[in-house]
C-alpha cells in the first residue's frame, strides 16, 4: 500500500481584496466574476475578501483542499488552504470558499482523502464487492508535508471477507494518520444477488361452513352495522296494514 505525494512543488499564489459587500449584495459580486471569501486561523483577525473565479478555480484544481497557497492581499502574502467550498444546489456555481492560514512551521490537522489503487483478486476472480468505508482520513503534519491523497493498494485483498484498516498502512515519516488503527478503509463482501420468485401460487379458497355461516349471521345480528343502528333494526320490515 503506497501513499502519495504531492503532485506539483510550485508555489500557487491567489490575488485577493478586500470585501466589504454581504448578505443580498453578493448576488451582484458572484455576477461580476468575484468569488466571497473569508480568511481566518489562529491567532489572526478574520477578513472578508473576494477572489476572480476563473483564478480561484484554477488554483484550487491544483491544490485541492491540502495544498498550501499564497493570497496576495495588499503588500501581504499569507499562506492558506482553501475549505469547504460552498456551490449553487442547483447550477452548481461556486458561492463562497474558506481560506484556513496556517504557520508552515507549526503541525496542522486536516482530512486527506484516500483513492484506492491496484486489483483485488477477491473482486477480479471471486465476483467479491468493493466498499469504501472511509473517503477521508485525519492527518497531521506541517502544512507543506501533508500529501494531496492517500492510496489505498487493493491488491493486498485476496478473500472475501478482507479489509484493509488504519492500522495496516505503512508509517511515515513526515505525517501521522490520527484516525483510530481499527478504522476500516475499504473491504471486500461478498456479491448478493436478489432472489426473483415468481408469484404463481394461487391461495387456497376460504371454506365456509354452515356452522361458520350461521356463526355470522348471530355476530351480525348481535353487532351494530356501520350506520350506527343494529342489525337487526336494520334488517326489520314494516308489517302490512290489516283493513278491519
Amino acid at each position: 500500500m503506497k501513499k502519495s505525494k504531492k503532485t506539483s512543488e510550485e508555489k500557487l499564489v491567489l490575488a485577493v481584496k478586500p470585501r466589504t459587500i454581504f448578505g443580498r449584495k453578493l448576488g451582484k459580486l458572484r455576477a461580476e466574476g468575484q468569488v466571497p471569501a473569508t480568511v481566518y486561523g489562529p491567532d489572526f483577525t478574520s477578513k472578508s475578501v473576494s477572489a476572480g473565479l476563473k483564478d480561484l478555480l484554477a488554483v484550487y484544481k491544483t491544490a485541492k483542499e491540502t495544498g498550501i497557497v499564497y493570497i496576495k492581499i495588499d503588500q501581504d502574502e499569507i499562506p492558506v488552504m482553501i475549505k469547504n467550498p460552498q456551490h449553487h444546489p442547483v447550477n452548481n456555481n461556486l458561492l463562497h470558499v474558506d481560506l484556513r492560514k496556517i504557520d508552515l512551521k507549526k503541525k496542522i490537522q486536516t482530512k486527506v482523502p484516500v483513492k484506492t489503487i491496484g486489483v483485488s483478486e477477491a473482486v477480479s476472480q471471486k465476483a467479491g464487492v468493493l466498499l469504501t468505508l472511509s473517503e477521508n482520513l485525519l492527518v497531521e503534519a506541517l502544512p507543506q508535508d501533508i500529501p494531496q491523497q492517500i492510496e489505498i493498494d487493493i491488491s493486498a485483498i485476496k478473500d472475501i471477507g478482507q479489509e484493509i484498516k488504519v492500522s495496516d498502512l505503512p508509517k511515515s515519516v513526515k505525517f501521522e494518520i490520527k484516525d483510530d488503527p481499527a478504522k476500516a478503509i475499504v473491504s471486500v463482501v461478498a456479491h448478493k444477488e436478489e432472489s426473483v420468485v415468481a408469484e404463481t401460487t394461487v391461495a387456497a379458497p376460504e371454506v365456509i361452513t354452515e356452522k361458520a355461516v350461521e356463526g355470522a349471521e348471530t355476530t351480525a345480528a348481535e353487532t351494530p352495522a356501520a350506520s350506527g343502528k343494529p342489525a337487526a333494526q336494520a334488517e326489520t320490515k314494516p308489517q302490512p296494514t290489516q283493513k278491519k
